[in-house]
């Protein structure tokens, strides 16, 4: 079973930046062979999918976040990060890491709408105005 720690979020102003990071272990494959994402929820709305990166380091991006969010992944190291730059107060949610083996999907990682099967248990990300 994959485990998923999340950290890296708080409180910022708007236009300031976070980076998260998300530490995996417990695997049975290796990291490099995970699709990857971050998710959010912001009070009273729905998760929605921000960020995914393939095993091949392919990314997709949701429009909201495009050219502010850089994901990454550090296969070396096993942690993924999301680079959060130019934040707006719309952006305020917690944050979620996800993953799972890209054979679940036949070899293809899917896109940063899908819902992938382990989660972590996600870090708050305030920011004003």
């Amino acid at each position: 079973q994959v485990q998923l720690v999340e950290s890296g979020g708080g409180s910022v102003q708007a236009g300031g930046s976070l980076r998260l990071s998300c530490v995996a272990s417990g695997y049975t494959d290796s990291y490099s062979q995970l699709c990857m994402g971050w998710f959010r929820q912001a009070l009273g709305k729905e998760r929605e999918g921000v960020a995914a990166i393939a095993s091949d380091r392919s990314t997709s991006y949701a429009d909201s976040v495009k050219g502010r969010f850089t994901i990454s992944r550090d296969s070396a190291k096993d942690i993924l990060y999301l680079q959060m730059n130019s934040l707006k107060p719309e952006d305020t949610a917690m944050y979620y890491c996800a993953a799972e083996s890209r054979w679940a999907y036949g070899g293809t990682c899917p896109g940063y709408r899908h819902i992938l099967d382990y989660w972590g248990q996600g870090t708050q990300v305030t920011v004003s105005s």
